[in-house]
């Protein structure tokens, strides 16, 4: 099969005329496809720099305080949690008309919109908050359909290529975002949430440039999804949870650490969480030359390059070897994901991979929302922040060992796919 094509040519299904054209996915796809995954970190970033304002504008509000960086957080709460519910419904509305995954990304995308921009004229935090749990439902749906088209359009080292260019677009969208929230939190807390009206300029060049390809083997109306060994995803989504308590352990707390060590120039403290976000992206290029390999050599591989980062980070003072630890933590983890993510994807059949995409989503982003968590949890018992990173590290390392001898007799490799 040609890694250009989406799908085997379509089989005629009941009361069609013929099967249609088989369509050939190219940059603008591709470009579309990570433009809506790049939606996640839009929320997850964009408001950072304005929370404090937002905490002082709903300053009489009860709980303000564990209030306000919640409405940061748990849009990534809630797309671990909706996401495997999302996959269902991308494996279920298809089966009676070929472009229901295309039609679930377009409302997703419109309401992400909608809701993404209720910050603008809600008065209450409690409703903001409301909104905010909307987006990640919104979230969870995008980021599966997305993940799944890319998964549908291409095959072999070209999948594998640009499920890594997920990672490295968000690497560099993160960095943007922040800059983007920061520089227009200067006329007022609102004012960022505007920037989720990017998604409804999106919609149009998707309607019109997207499709879904035709399935391999068509259901019958109205038939139950086929089944799917669950089992066969259980080694990735596990890994994938602890890797995302590994890969954002350093994305939320860098600054943290900076400023504990005397570090205060907020400019500063910008540029070494820029080094950091641009090894993630370089970790994720790596991977699209490292692509024809074994999951046995990679995953051990870089959960020990972040090992060595996180350690650095906690066994210096240094602003300047606190930078060297970061970026080793972003070159390990900026390779890991899409490791994990095409090692998961490349397990799945057409028919399987809506669900399987949102079961791996979720378990990233759960990973993601308990890393503060874990890592406050630690801190409070091993002396703060730094040692709880090295904790982490540490449990990174662990993990290295684990995964080296789980994998062993592991011969699959990320450059080749069922379907």
């Amino acid at each position: 099969m040609s890694e250009d094509l989406a799908v085997t040519p379509p089989l005629v299904e009941p009361g069609r005329s013929g099967p249609p054209p088989v369509r050939i996915a190219g940059p603008t796809q591709l470009v579309l496809l990570l433009a809506g995954s790049c939606l996640s970190v839009l929320g997850a970033v964009l408001i950072a720099p304005v929370l404090p304002q937002m905490s002082k504008a709903f300053a009489g509000t009860p709980g303000v305080d564990v209030l306000v960086p919640i409405v940061l957080t748990v849009p990534a709460l809630l797309i671990g949690l909706a996401a495997p519910f999302a996959g269902v419904v991308v494996d279920r509305v298809d089966r009676d008309d070929r472009d229901d995954r295309k039609r679930l990304l377009l409302i997703a995308m419109i309401a992400y919109s909608v809701f993404g921009t209720a910050p603008l004229y809600l008065g209450s935090l409690g409703a903001i908050l409301v909104s905010r749990i909307l987006v990640g439902i919104c979230e969870a749906a995008i980021m599966t359909c997305c993940t799944t088209l890319i998964g549908d359009y291409w095959t072999g080292s070209r999948r594998s290529r640009y499920l890594g260019l997920q990672t490295l677009v968000a690497a560099l969208a993160a960095t943007v975002f922040l800059v983007i929230g920061g520089v227009l939190g200067a006329s007022g807390w609102r004012t960022p949430f505007w920037m989720y009206v990017t998604a409804a300029l999106l919609v149009v060049p998707m309607a019109k440039m997207l499709w879904q390809p035709a399935r391999p083997t068509a259901l019958v109306k109205g038939a139950r999804l086929p089944a799917m060994s669950w089992r066969k995803l259980l080694g990735p989504c596990l890994i994938t949870l602890f890797g995302g308590i590994v890969f954002y352990a350093l994305i939320v707390e860098l600054s943290f650490v900076l400023t504990d060590v005397g570090f205060t120039s907020s400019s500063g403290i910008g540029l070494v969480s820029a080094a950091m976000s641009m090894a993630t992206a370089a970790g994720a290029v790596a991977f699209g030359r490292l692509s024809g390999c074994s999951p046995r050599l990679l995953v051990p591989a870089s959960f020990a390059v972040a090992a060595v980062g996180l350690v650095t980070v906690f066994a210096t003072s240094s602003v300047p070897v606190i930078t060297v630890g970061a970026m080793l933590t972003g070159l390990g983890t900026g390779t890991l994901l899409p490791i994990l993510l095409t090692w998961a994807v490349n397990r799945l059949t057409f028919v399987q991979r809506g669900r399987g995409v949102g079961l791996w989503t979720g378990t990233l982003f759960i990973g993601k929302f308990l890393s503060p968590l874990i890592i406050a949890s630690v801190g409070g018992g091993a002396g703060g922040l730094q040692p709880a990173l090295g904790v982490i590290g540490v449990a990174a390392a662990i993990m290295a060992v684990v995964t080296l001898l789980a994998l062993r007799r592991n011969t699959e490799r990320l450059d080749t796919s069922e379907t």
